[in-house]
């Protein structure tokens, strides 16, 4: 068996209701290992939470972005930073100067919902156990 790609889930909230935490269900529901980060949070959904990519000492095979551009202007050069090979700027998170940021960096960022592009529906994840 495959080792499950990692990916981290930039914007990882404890709200249920927002995207950044139905990623998270999502992308563990689909076997991935998944990597929440948010300075805010020590814990989402019973996973350490780190405050930024670079606090996590293992390499990681995707970001997937669920804060506001501005702030995604200091998490892209982060990402950068860590050598993350496959970027994610979902609906919301995108900017016109933040993809022109990312291309300044090397980053060809995929602009799309990662929840839909790995089969899942945002809906199936809208609160209760997960």
């Amino acid at each position: 068996m495959a080792t499950p790609k990692v990916v981290a889930v930039v914007g990882a909230s404890t709200n249920r209701h927002k995207f950044g935490n139905k990623a998270l269900r999502a992308f563990a529901h689909r076997g991935y290992d998944v990597i929440p980060v948010n300075p805010f949070h020590s814990e989402v959904e019973g996973l350490r939470c780190f405050p930024s990519v670079l606090d996590v000492t293992r390499r990681i095979d995707m970001a997937t972005i669920y804060v506001p551009p501005e702030i995604g202007e200091r998490v892209i050069e982060e990402v950068a930073r860590k050598n993350i090979p496959e970027v994610w700027l979902n609906p919301g998170a995108e900017s016109q100067s933040l993809v022109a940021h990312a291309r300044r960096l090397g980053i060809e960022p995929v602009l799309a919902c990662s929840i839909v592009a790995i089969g899942e529906r945002p809906d199936d994840y809208a609160d209760g156990p997960g």
